[in-house]
């Protein structure tokens, strides 16, 4: 909170380092951050929900068929986007995007009506960079343990002329390097900005309400109502930039398997 007791919206975002966790090891200093917490809890989260639904039973419950439903979802999305050779990566897609989509629903829940805090880290690119540069590691190692060298011929479209080679090499390569940037951007502004208007919005309706039942009337209750929309909106982002991330990394994967 800021000062006179107005609210700071860049304030949920702030790093903490929870209480007696401030550590150091073997030299270096480790804290285990607010961050760190709900990273922690996303995995835990996964874990739950993959653990769930490997009972393997003949007629599947509703928590082995909500893990089917998700692992064939993205077994098709690579289906479609790589081919017969994406299912290897069924393991890894389905992780990436059931991590980012707990991290994104947990940082929704409602806990600060009882004093409890979510925190969103995908909000920071630090987590979402980290992310991306996984992702963009795997689909390197993919190229060049397939293709070896002939993986630098995706930075060079078919039919260019000789003469344009070298120019084409270097904006195809620049292109390239910049996805994890634009990877990581994408889904960290996407979940910054919606939490900073959820954050301004009940400023002002906490703010209006403390004045007079009259500019609450007028501006305070729209405002709130516009708020239960945003919230819904926000569950709708926090699932289609989980699925973009992992659309986008098929994508990546598929030039890496096909040289496209």
């Amino acid at each position: 909170m800021a000062a006179e007791g107005k609210v700071d919206p860049m304030h949920q975002f702030q790093l903490e380092t929870l209480a007696g966790a401030d550590w150091n090891i073997a030299g270096y200093h480790i804290p285990f951050t607010n961050s760190s917490l709900w990273m922690a809890l996303s995995t835990l989260a996964l874990i739950v929900f993959v653990a769930g639904g490997m009972k393997r039973q003949l007629v599947p419950g509703r928590w082995q068929m909500a893990v089917e439903t998700f692992t064939g979802f993205i077994d098709g999305m690579l289906a479609a986007n790589i081919g017969a050779n994406g299912k290897k990566y069924v393991p890894y897609i389905f992780s990436l995007f059931m991590f980012i989509l707990f991290a994104n629903f947990l940082g929704l829940l409602p806990l600060g009506v009882v004093g409890f805090h979510p925190f969103t880290f995908t909000s920071h690119f630090s987590a979402t960079g980290v992310l991306a540069v996984l992702s963009f590691s795997i689909v390197i190692i993919v190229g060049l343990v397939k293709h070896k060298l002939h993986f630098f011929s995706l930075f060079v479209p078919h039919g260019t002329p000789l003469i344009m080679i070298p120019l084409i090499f270097m904006v195809e390569l620049i292109s390239f390097l910049v996805r994890p940037f634009s990877l990581g951007l994408r889904l960290f502004v996407a979940m910054m900005a919606g939490h900073v208007l959820l954050e301004v919005l009940s400023s002002f309706v906490i703010s209006t309400g403390n004045a007079n039942i009259g500019l609450f009337a007028i501006a305070g209750l729209p405002s709130f109502i516009l708020m239960i929309g945003i919230c819904a909106l926000e569950l709708l982002v926090a699932g289609i930039q989980a699925y973009v991330f992992a659309l986008l990394t098929c994508v990546y994967l598929n030039d890496a398997e096909n040289l496209h």
